[in-house]
């Protein structure tokens, strides 16, 4: 029947949604700690919670989705996702209107949307929810929905069973993903992934961004967005004497053309002073690199003992790199965008070792000292 097929498509793709979203809850937490950062929402004191809080949203999402696949509940679990399609609407939107999450992480990095892409789905699904709703509506409406009934108690055992076993797995395989690395690994950082392959790739078909200057006219008040070629071409803009002044802090780099998409565009390490060191890095015959997006919180014996093992890996280059500049104390320090580094593994400090740019491991600090 109708209903009984988009029930059950709705159910698997709120399923697949948290499932991908539980291999990773770290990479989701990162997520949620966007969405709490003073460019969005502006609730910092909230980004602390944001493990706990992504643990709570994907269980949800997981259990409710299974719940509407085996029909328990369903008036309840119908209810609740409807009420989650408004609330995730309304963030989509938010984003999508804004520009300020531009990956709300629905399906992690498994699969990608805009935000615009993300706010269509939660229309989609809201709609789709409400027409289930309405079809099932006389299933609510049974007298005997509450009267006991041998075969109706044995089958909602059996439902329960199933997922309490759905549950269990769940959580085991969220749990792996928080304390070692994700199951599945969905990101660009891949072991396996050639990073120098990938920056040929990129530099062979780059994307083509252009500024846009916005303009004021100091005589008049009246206000423009300019691309810079048109800025370069109409002396009006700039010539001596011109009350077109550029409007600091509003211009806008815009993306024209997308090139290659790959997250190993932003794998860039530098020296302290600002010296790039990729190239040495992914050319060496053996690289071991030490990383840490948030070295405050790290344990300097546990530094201490990763720069020992590290160092006598006997590899050719063998750097710490972090967000400051004197994190590791016995190897050479260097630095990384914190989001970048978040992007490439979700432990910290966690080790990635690279044979001629090539991943070949990567490994959480307590993982790598076994």
């Amino acid at each position: 029947m109708l209903k009984g097929l988009l029930r059950f498509v709705i159910a698997i793709i709120f399923i697949l949604s948290g499932f991908v979203k539980a291999i990773d809850l770290v990479g989701f937490s990162f997520k949620m700690e966007e969405y709490f950062s003073p460019t969005v929402f502006d609730m910092p004191f909230f980004e602390k919670f944001a493990l706990p809080l992504s643990v709570f949203v994907v269980v949800l999402e997981l259990l409710l989705g299974f719940m509407l696949l085996i029909k328990l509940k369903l008036k309840f679990t119908l209810s609740v996702l409807i009420a989650l399609c408004i609330f995730f609407g309304f963030l989509t939107f938010y984003s999508a209107y804004y520009n300020v999450v531009t990956d709300c992480g629905c399906f992690g990095d498994a699969i990608k949307f805009t935000p615009w892409q993300s706010f269509i789905k939660d229309v989609v699904l809201l709609v789709g929810l409400i027409i289930v709703f309405i079809l099932y509506r006389k299933d609510f409406k049974k007298k005997d929905a509450y009267s006991y009934s041998p075969k109706k108690e044995t089958g909602n055992k059996f439902k329960y069973i199933l997922l309490a076993i759905f549950t269990v797995a769940m959580i085991l395989i969220g749990a792996h993903g928080i304390v070692h690395e994700p199951l599945i690994d969905f990101r660009d950082y891949k072991i396996g992934t050639d990073l120098k392959a990938e920056k040929a790739k990129i530099s062979k078909n780059p994307s083509e961004y252009k500024t846009f200057y916005s303009l004021k006219n100091t005589k008049t008040g009246e206000t423009v967005k300019v691309n810079q070629d048109d800025y370069i071409k109409e002396t009006k803009y700039w010539a001596e004497g011109s009350p077109w002044k550029i409007e600091e802090g509003k211009n806008e780099s815009v993306l024209i053309r997308e090139g290659y998409k790959s997250e190993i565009v932003k794998f860039k390490i530098e020296d302290p002073n600002g010296t790039d060191l990729t190239e040495q890095i992914i050319n060496a015959p053996k690289a071991v690199l030490i990383f840490s997006y948030h070295p405050q919180s790290v344990s300097p014996e546990l530094l201490k003992q990763l720069e020992a093992k590290v160092k006598a890996q006997g590899a050719t280059v063998v750097y710490g790199v972090s967000t400051l500049p004197n994190t590791f104390k016995t190897i050479k320090n260097t630095m990384m965008d914190g989001t970048a580094i978040k992007t490439i593994a979700r432990s910290n400090p966690f080790v990635l070792v690279l044979e001629n740019g090539k991943i070949i491991d990567k490994q959480p600090a307590e993982d790598y000292l076994k």
